[in-house]
């Protein structure tokens, strides 16, 4: 049988339980199970994380991976902090991040600017197509030569790891890039133009700054890349004192055991700066995706 409800008088306050908010709201349980579901696969593997660092060796055996850490132990920090020489991975991996990020982010900004503003040259469309041809080929094709070369270089080195890293994220930097600038009037620039700017300065001026939604998201891009990078750093850095966090940390795994504890307390120091940047900069990333797949 239907329920009916008194009707509101004119004037008369409307009772909080029948606000009109919550009338017109309704739950969508299908898409909230599923959230919760997809969230468990983000936030288990943390729990395990958190507790593995703070457990004492004997607590780490097979089987205990869930159990709360009874002591904590917090002096798992400080000794994997000096047994690989954490200090000196972390200035040398944010080094290479920094210089990743900013490469990242105005070479791919100023490529994909020439292409959108010059699409009616031939010359620019090939151009656009060789770029992203870039992302087809596989990455074990050139790494041995890779190798080779920054070694001639004299590129061996963090710096020569950042380098490699903004020349081969200009082919995906680009097309994110290429779909934002699009959704910028060109009318814009025109009366910049109008008023003496010259091609410089119209895109640091103007363009660079409408473009921090794409910059933020090609950021964290970046980011990760560079920050979570194993492979390029073993490869091309000779000098083992100027080696990564990501590689530093495999000295816990031996042959016949591992140090999960200060493994993984490494692992959450690690993890630490990635919340951070991520944070700072997430209310920036939807929206340079959604505005970066519409074409004005």
């Amino acid at each position: 049988m239907a329920t009916t409800t008194a009707p509101v008088k004119p004037g008369a306050k409307r009772p909080w339980w029948r606000s009109e908010a919550k009338e017109s709201y309704k739950v969508n349980w299908s898409a909230t199970i599923i959230m919760l579901v997809a969230s468990l696969t983000i936030l288990i593997p943390l729990y395990f994380t958190v507790v593995m660092a703070l457990k004492t060796p004997e607590q780490t055996g097979i089987g205990t991976g869930l159990e709360l850490p009874s002591p904590m132990r917090l002096q798992n920090f400080v000794d994997a902090w000096v047994t690989v020489g954490f200090g000196d991975a972390l200035l040398s991996t944010a080094f290479i991040t920094v210089i990743s990020v900013a490469g990242a982010l105005v070479s791919g900004s100023m490529v994909a600017y020439a292409i959108v503003r010059n699409w009616q040259h031939r010359l620019f469309k090939i151009t656009y197509v060789y770029i992203l041809a870039g992302l087809f080929i596989p990455f074990t094709v050139v790494i041995l030569p890779l190798v080779k070369q920054t070694a001639v270089l004299g590129l061996d080195n963090p710096l020569g790891v950042a380098i490699v890293h903004i020349v081969g994220g200009i082919s995906f930097n680009s097309l994110l890039f290429i779909a934002f600038i699009r959704s910028i009037p060109i009318e814009l620039e025109e009366s910049a133009r109008m008023d003496g700017a010259t091609t410089w300065q119209v895109f640091w001026r103007i363009i660079f700054p409408l473009l921090a939604p794409m910059n933020a998201t090609v950021g964290i891009f970046a980011f990760l890349a560079s920050w979570n990078d194993f492979l390029l750093p073993q490869l091309l850095i000779a000098d083992p004192t100027l080696q990564t966090l990501p590689v530093v940390q495999s000295l816990f795994q031996g042959e016949f055991n591992t140090n999960y504890n200060l493994a993984f307390s490494s692992y959450l120091m690690a993890l630490a700066p990635t919340l951070i940047v991520y944070i700072i900069a997430q209310r920036w990333v939807l929206s340079g995706v959604m505005r970066g797949s519409v074409k004005a």
